[in-house]
């Protein structure tokens, strides 16, 4: 089986600038994967980012910290905390997957460049199949280190140019849906 890794999405995700991110139809991609993997009775990872930042819309207690309802996890489902952008730093989710047997992780959610990039390629390095959803994920735009200004797509795609064929397998989430 192929467990299903959803991070970070959590209420204050949504409180950006919607100019300012790209993928708008994410959540409803990540809806649909989490429905299919809850129906085929897969297994599933909600991640959330709990920050160590005082005045975080992340701060445990804020309600920036909780899941997005539509994305909310069930009563079995396993959730990870973690305060770093990797979910495998701190938080027992590679031995949680080796416990279980899992070879392979699909993954989505936010954002491409920072949790979505550091997780897969900790995952590729740690030698799970991993796969990373195109459409299941977005990003902001951001200023490069040369202080050009880049769109979310820009930062979007070289992320997902970072992470495929070395670390991970970028794929559609028809790819997903169809069972890799």
């Amino acid at each position: 089986m192929t467990t299903l890794l959803i991070i970070d999405m959590q209420v204050g995700m949504t409180w950006a600038k919607a100019d300012v991110r790209n993928n708008h139809h994410a959540e409803a991609t990540i809806a649909k994967l989490l429905s299919a993997w809850r129906a085929r009775n897969s297994p599933v990872v909600h991640v959330r980012h709990m920050s160590r930042t005082t005045g975080s819309p992340f701060w445990p207690g804020q309600s920036g910290a909780e899941f997005q309802p539509a994305l909310a996890p069930l009563a079995h489902e396993h959730v990870v905390e973690k305060n770093v952008p990797d979910a495998f730093i701190n938080t027992g989710l590679e031995r949680w997957l080796h416990a279980r047997g899992e070879s392979a992780i699909v993954v989505v959610g936010v954002s491409t460049n920072n949790s979505v990039e550091s997780t897969a390629r900790t995952a590729g390095n740690l030698g799970f199949k991993t796969f990373v959803v195109s459409d299941g994920t977005y990003a902001y735009a951001k200023v490069d280190f040369n202080g050009t200004q880049r769109s979310a797509d820009e930062v979007h795609a070289m992320a997902l140019a970072n992470l495929d064929g070395e670390y991970a397998t970028v794929i559609h989430s028809e790819a997903a849906l169809d069972g890799v």
